[in-house]
């Protein structure tokens, strides 16, 4: 199975807020970013935290988010961006 999306690829994470242990922060949460590298294949560590094996195994991306769209009142150069680590099943593509 391929990693559903692409290095360049425009991506939002889902805005979800289920039960449990949650991998992907809340801050990032609705907010659309650019793939910057797919990181590879990794049990999911959500199903991990409960003792579950973790399968199937899930891609994980490093994507990379505007400062200023992560947090409205940033004040560095409007260059300044931040990577957060996210598995594929909190990404869709952005519209």
């Amino acid at each position: 199975m391929s990693p559903r999306f692409a290095v360049g690829d425009k991506v939002a994470v889902r805005r979800g807020n289920p039960p449990g242990h949650l991998r992907t922060p809340f801050y990032i949460r609705g907010k659309q970013g650019i793939v910057e590298r797919i990181c590879g294949r990794f049990r999911n560590p959500e199903e991990l935290a409960y003792g579950r094996n973790g399968e199937p195994k899930q891609v994980l991306y490093r994507v990379r988010f505007g400062q200023a769209q992560v947090w409205p009142d940033y004040a560095g150069r409007p260059a300044d961006t931040i990577d957060v680590e996210l598995y594929e099943h909190w990404l869709d593509a952005a519209p």
